[in-house]
């Protein structure tokens, strides 16, 4: 089946385009000798994380237990989860999921509360739970404030039953991050607390998360390279970007604009304008969007568009068009290939 022939609005996936991104990456961490540690927040896609598995990545970051849960039951082990898990149900299901999983599972924490609660949960199901400190070194986020705090809530974790402390984390990987972090390497050395696990984070930054002396960076929105990879509608191209939502022209009522048949509702909530990459012709853009309707300025385009024609857009954040749909289309050469399932959309608990 051509992509021309899905039914609409339907999310595809360039194949080729995919797998250099995937191929590109894994090479450049494996000449630095960096572990690549996959997010899957952006795509949600088991048959995406296997191929990143595939290509030599040390394990995958789901952003939510729900998430990792999606995961788990696709096949796909040594997960991290990035995330303070807080509350009976999550960690209930948490000890659940470490039970039933074939490999590690590691959650952060930045607050005795936090891992209070973990040992609490692993000493009632006679569970171990292996737990990275987060630390804020910029991000304004979670995470703990000063290398100070790192090391007391690392002895916590270290000194509470039914807990493994493997080190720590950071988002984002920069030069910012270099004094902080070797303040904590020297007061876990002190403290006699080896760093089993160093993690750095975030698009683009494997070069100076090797730099800091990071064991593994922590890296997602590569995969799609949408907006927030690449900085600028214009800068969206077929070349870099293999995510695209497959439209329909519905209306053509109104001069200098058509309409298709995909709004906010498959794209993104609240999208900027102009929006997305028109790979048929990039000359036309989407100038807003309604809940359903997508508005299409076609004025700079000499092309007759008809009801009936079928286009298809990059959007411009990869990660949120994504968790917005069931399934996606692989495609290599314009072909349908393979249907996968979007396993981690909506799980956000």
């Amino acid at each position: 089946m051509h992509y021309t022939e899905l039914d609409t609005p339907a999310l595809a996936v360039d194949l080729d385009v995919l797998e250099k991104n995937i191929g590109d990456l894994q090479k450049a961490c494996d000449r630095l000798d960096i572990g690549l540690r996959v997010h899957t927040k952006t795509h949600k896609t088991p048959a995406i994380a296997h191929r990143q598995l595939a290509a030599g990545a040390i394990g995958i970051v789901s952003q939510k237990l729900g998430e990792a849960e999606a995961m788990d039951e696709a096949g796909i082990g040594d997960i991290l989860i990035p995330y303070n898990i807080v509350g009976k149900p999550k960690l209930e299901r948490l000890t659940r999921l470490l039970k039933t999983a074939e490999s590690p599972c590691t959650v952060a924490a930045d607050s005795a509360a936090t891992v209070q609660g973990l040992s609490a949960q692993a000493a009632a199901t006679d569970c171990s739970i292996r737990v990275i400190v987060e630390m804020d070194t910029g991000s304004g986020r979670c995470g703990v404030q000063s290398p100070a705090d790192t090391l007391e809530l690392a002895q916590l974790i270290d000194g509470l039953p039914g807990l493994e402390f493997q080190g720590v984390m950071t988002y984002p990987s920069s030069e910012r991050v270099r004094p902080f972090l070797d303040e904590v390497r020297h007061l876990m050395d002190g403290a006699g607390l080896p760093l089993p696990t160093v993690s750095g984070g975030g698009t683009g930054s494997e070069a100076i998360s090797k730099s800091l002396g990071c064991t593994e960076t922590r890296i997602g929105s590569y995969a799609y390279e949408g907006m927030t990879r690449v900085g600028k509608r214009e800068d969206l191209h077929p070349s870099r970007c293999p995510l695209r939502v497959v439209v329909t022209v519905v209306s053509t009522a109104r001069p200098g604009q058509i309409i298709v048949d995909a709004g906010q509702k498959a794209f993104t909530s609240y999208p900027t304008t102009p929006y997305g990459y028109c790979i048929e012709h990039p000359e036309i853009w989407i100038k807003g969007m309604s809940v359903e309707h997508g508005h299409v300025d076609i004025s700079a385009s000499d092309h007759t568009f008809k009801v009936g024609d079928v286009l298809s857009f990059i959007p411009q954040h990869g990660g949120m068009t994504t968790n917005l749909h069931n399934r996606s289309f692989a495609l290599r050469g314009g072909l349908v290939e393979e249907e996968w399932e979007i396993a981690g959309r909506g799980r956000a608990q």
